[in-house]
């Protein structure tokens, strides 16, 4: 996911303008969008990696982005921040939560904190999305070696950990007794 955004979306200018000013440090690339009908359009392109995402706005509220994103395969296990200027209650909260939201932030925004939740929720999904890739490829070279009828290496690819442990000697304890030598 090289060309992987954060996208921002809130329904005020003033406060987009802030949280990309708060990320532009981090030197990823940012989307923005006004709307949550603007950000499920976007996210569903793809190339998102990272939603930062206002709880109220006009027509599609955050929390129904997030309702949606979670039934579809591509978009669910996409991160999102979600960003509250009305505080936190425990409808909100569980709510948000239950849908697998990564964290549920109070505006105003602290940059710092805000960075570094950022940059590793969008490090590890990058981690992740490589991580199944690799499966992927994994898997079409196991089902080519299976339709060519080319054998697979017997044995352990790894020795067993257990295969070479050293042999327990006799140590000093913290207390300075000599501990009995193991067998």
């Amino acid at each position: 996911m090289p060309d992987a955004k954060i996208l921002i979306v809130d329904d005020h200018e003033d406060t987009l303008y802030a949280l990309e000013s708060a990320l532009a440090p981090l030197g990823y690339l940012l989307g923005r969008a006004t709307s949550g009908d603007e950000a499920l359009k976007q996210v569903l392109r793809g190339q998102v990696g990272l939603l930062l995402l206002d709880v109220r706005m006009p027509g599609v509220s955050g929390l129904d982005v997030v309702r949606y994103m979670r039934r579809v395969e591509q978009t669910q296990h996409i991160p999102v921040i979600l960003l509250t200027g009305f505080g936190l209650d425990h409808v909100l909260t569980s709510a948000a939560f239950g849908l697998g939201v990564a964290d549920l932030v109070m505006k105003p925004i602290d940059p710092w904190a805000l960075r570094t939740k950022v940059r590793y929720l969008f490090d590890s999904h990058r981690r992740y999305l490589d991580l199944e890739q690799e499966v992927r490829e994994l898997r079409a070279l196991v089902k080519d070696h299976a339709e060519a009828e080319i054998p697979l290496p017997r044995g352990p690819a790894l020795p067993h950990p257990d295969a070479h442990v050293p042999v327990q000697r006799a140590g000093r304890a913290h207390n300075g007794d000599l501990e009995e030598e193991r067998t």
